[in-house]
């Protein structure tokens, strides 16, 4: 099982880079780097809320389930 963080994908869309995302919600910029490169292991509601409002999505748009492929 993975959760895959989608952050890089809506950063791309935006057109906004690292710096772009710390600016716009105060988050630390190690926070938003973790995130971005999918290297996170736990993640906060603060943050998981000021990126939702920055990209005005949901949090199963930020975050996506990737389950493990099982063989029958």
């Amino acid at each position: 099982m993975a959760i895959k963080c989608n952050l890089s994908t809506y950063m791309g869309m935006n057109k906004m880079n690292i710096q772009d995302v710390c600016d716009k919600t105060g988050l630390a910029r190690n926070t938003v780097a973790f995130l971005y490169h999918d290297k996170v292991k736990a993640i906060n509601f603060g943050t998981l809320d000021a990126l939702c409002k920055l990209f005005k999505c949901s949090v199963g748009d930020l975050l996506e389930y990737m389950p493990d492929d099982v063989e029958v």
